[in-house]
């Protein structure tokens, strides 16, 4: 993981030794020695993290990071402060002000480049974690994918829920998301009951969901999914609507259209081993998915082709 990132020291040498550093493990850094500087060069131009000395000419680490907290261009801006003082009641002014975290000086390398890794790990997780659910974004799921390929054989599931577009059209949005939080919940209930390894879901946003797990255990997971969703699903709807088994929605041209009860649709592939790219394993699950949805009420279908 590389990126900007913005150093600001007044001391040249450890500014030197920083950037040297973060230049050779590929990284873009740019280096300023006092905190108006800092500010500045962070406002203009928002780096992806910055390396922040405490005591500093003109203005000093801490109210440099106040200022980028209050400002919207730099508020979620990852920010780690660089200081000489071990104290705690120090750190903790450093913490409270929103430092992500902090290196006390003398520091080796080793120690820089695993806070700035980890930081900007954590930041870009964070930022495409789903903010409904708090399940991992797209970051976090390719990372998983890649993990599990590397180890051997694996199986990935995509989710979705059919006729919730009318569902949403229907009830509002507020309505919606608490069906996508049953959902949430029924593959999270699923993927506890499916024991070792631990299945791993992640949340790509609106009613899609992405399941990683064994090729054994994946469509039984499936399975349990589909049985929790349907036996909860009836609760988010209108005693009258769920009696007639329909919504009626008007269409663009105003034209009342017949929606089926929300059902749920999972698509699965399998990768047994070898050199098979994730790419071809994802495309099959989506292939899978939108087969299953072709059917009517919830499905599985698994590609076991390996």
């Amino acid at each position: 993981m590389t990126g900007r990132v913005l150093v600001a020291d007044d001391d040249t040498d450890i500014a030197r030794f920083i950037e040297l550093n973060l230049t050779l493990e590929g990284y873009q850094v740019q280096v300023v020695h006092d905190g108006a500087s800092a500010l500045q060069a962070a406002l203009d131009d928002p780096p992806n993290l910055v390396l922040l000395d405490v005591m500093m000419p003109s203005m000093d680490g801490v109210e440099v990071l106040r200022r980028l907290r209050a400002s919207a261009a730099t508020a979620v801006t990852p920010v780690v402060l660089l200081t000489a003082r071990s104290l705690s009641a120090d750190k903790v002014v450093g913490l409270t002000a929103g430092a992500d975290d902090y290196i006390v000086k003398p520091f080796d390398t080793l120690e820089l480049l695993a806070r700035v890794q980890t930081t900007l790990r954590r930041t870009a997780e964070a930022r495409s974690a789903s903010p409904l659910t708090g399940l991992p974004g797209n970051h976090r799921i390719e990372l998983e994918v890649a993990a599990r390929a590397a180890a051997g054989g694996y199986a990935v599931c995509h989710v979705d829920l059919d006729e919730f577009k009318a569902f949403n059209d229907a009830y509002g949005f507020l309505r919606g998301d608490q069906l996508l939080l049953a959902l949430s919940r029924c593959l999270q209930s699923a993927a506890a009951a499916a024991g070792e390894p631990p299945v791993f879901i992640g949340h790509v946003g609106g009613d899609d969901f992405i399941v990683v797990s064994t090729p054994a255990q994946a469509e039984v997971l499936g399975q349990a999914v589909v049985k929790g969703f349907d036996q909860q699903v009836g609760g988010h709807y209108d005693a009258t609507d769920l009696e007639r088994g329909h919504l009626e929605v008007a269409d663009r041209r105003g034209v009342l259209r017949r929606h089926p009860v929300v059902a749920v649709s999972i698509g699965g592939a399998w990768h047994g081993g070898g050199d098979r790219d994730t790419r071809e394993v994802g495309a099959a699950a989506a292939e899978m998915k939108r087969w299953a949805k072709t059917q009517a009420g919830s499905i599985v279908a698994v590609d076991r082709r390996g």
